[in-house]
């Protein structure tokens, strides 16, 4: 418990065997509640390795439904556990479990709803690794981002977040993509309901067994990156009515 509020950290695991035992063991469970499991049809020995390590919460879906599917079932599982606050840690460990503390207390102290690990801020992403062409595509599409979605975040594409449970009942994150592109969805949504995001310096590590994705699927994720920074311009500015943004429970913009 962290200020008396739950916290549950998700792992979405795709072929995550080999980094899920160095992920694990550096969860802070002074203050993490419970740890969920769940594997995407891998073809590996991820689900033996959560069992190995002790993690109670162990889901697998037998097909493959995709990075954005992955996370649905994370937070539908989150959410029926009690979870206050609900962090998103990938278990190939390419960010560092040891900012769970920082992201949490933001949220627990009722700063921010919304906390990101942020690889711009500073020099964590070249730093760390990440290929020149990726970083180039991070830093075009988060700008491309910011002026239509009117906002100021360094990064839209990290993997390291952390919601309040309010912000995770009130999106309609069940209409999101099932592909890469549900993360950007997800921040779309949480920005038209009103709720603002943090932002950490988060260092990040590229290796073998970190998974990323090649040349040719960051295209198509770009260009539904794109697409999705044009859906919500149009929907701020009332030219479309899009289902992404029904929210589940009255929001500051139904109020406005």
């Amino acid at each position: 418990m962290i200020n008396n509020k739950k916290l549950v950290v998700v792992l979405p695991a795709y072929n995550a065997e080999l980094t899920l035992e160095k992920t694990y063991n550096e969860i802070p469970f002074d203050i993490v509640d419970e740890v969920v499991l769940v594997d995407d049809a891998s073809s590996d020995g991820t689900v033996e390795e959560g069992k190995r390590l002790g993690i109670k919460h162990i889901i697998r879906h037998e097909k493959n439904r995709g990075y954005g599917g992955n996370q649905k079932t994370c937070y539908d599982k989150a959410l029926s556990l009690g979870g206050d606050i609900i962090i998103m840690l990938h278990p190939d460990y390419q960010y560092t479990p040891k900012l769970i503390h920082s992201m949490a207390y933001l949220i627990a102290d009722d700063v921010y709803p919304v906390a990101f690990g942020s690889r711009i801020l500073g020099k964590g992403a070249l730093n760390g690794g990440m290929p020149m062409y990726k970083y180039i595509f991070n830093r075009f599409l988060t700008l491309f981002e910011n002026i239509l979605i009117g906002q100021k975040l360094s990064e839209y594409h990290t993997g390291y977040r952390a919601y309040t449970k309010e912000v995770l009942e009130t999106i309609p994150y069940e209409l999101c993509s099932d592909d890469f592109v549900f993360d950007n969805q997800v921040i779309s949504q949480i920005f038209y309901a009103g709720f603002e995001i943090a932002e950490i310096t988060c260092p990040t590590k590229y290796f073998k067994e970190a998974s990323s994705i090649n040349f040719k699927r960051s295209v198509t994720y770009g260009m539904g990156v794109m697409k999705t920074s044009f859906v919500h311009f149009f929907q701020r500015m009332g030219l479309i009515n899009s289902p992404l943004y029904k929210m589940r429970k009255k929001t500051m913009n139904d109020k406005a």
